[in-house]
């Protein structure tokens, strides 16, 4: 069971504490939807300043919605399209600072300003990919990115075993 903690004030404690607790909440669950939506809630709570965070999933040569937390999203996504479609096609983590000034992204809420999106890879195949997004212009840094990319890691490690 998860209780509430009281959050630290570095990036870099409340990542190394998301990580701590994600380790502790998903290492045992069997249950790839549950692991997913888990990790998004994890995320979602520790996180300040993110307003959506989610998995697109890869299905039927496309990106799919998963388990997420915040507004309704986008459910279909091509590849190659928007920044989920282009991080997922390029195997890289994406962050774009200013959406309005990124051509290929896809408003699914018009108040979002900023994004980074992270591919998921599972047995060194993409699974589909870990997107965040803010109200805040410039919210995602290296750090981030950093962060974010262990955290797919992880997860990647316990759906690995599952399949």
């Amino acid at each position: 069971m998860f209780k509430k903690i009281s959050l630290p004030t570095s990036k870099k404690e409340t990542y190394e504490l998301l990580i701590t607790s994600l380790k502790e909440l998903i290492s045992n669950d069997d249950c790839i939807m549950s692991i997913l939506a888990n990790t998004t809630s994890l995320i979602k709570y520790f996180l300040k300043g993110v307003s959506w965070v989610g998995f697109y999933l890869y299905v039927d040569n496309r990106l799919k919605l998963g388990p997420f937390q915040g507004l309704p999203a986008c459910t279909t996504i091509e590849i190659g399209r928007g920044v989920c479609g282009s991080a997922f096609e390029k195997e890289q983590t994406i962050i774009v600072k200013d959406v309005r000034k990124h051509t290929n992204h896809i408003a699914c809420d018009a108040d979002t300003k900023s994004e980074i999106v992270v591919p998921l890879k599972v047995n060194n195949k993409m699974y589909g990919v870990l997107d965040l997004d803010s109200y805040q212009l410039a919210r995602f840094t290296k750090t981030d990115q950093y962060y974010l990319e262990i955290v797919c890691n992880i997860v990647s490690q316990i759906l690995s075993s599952l399949m």
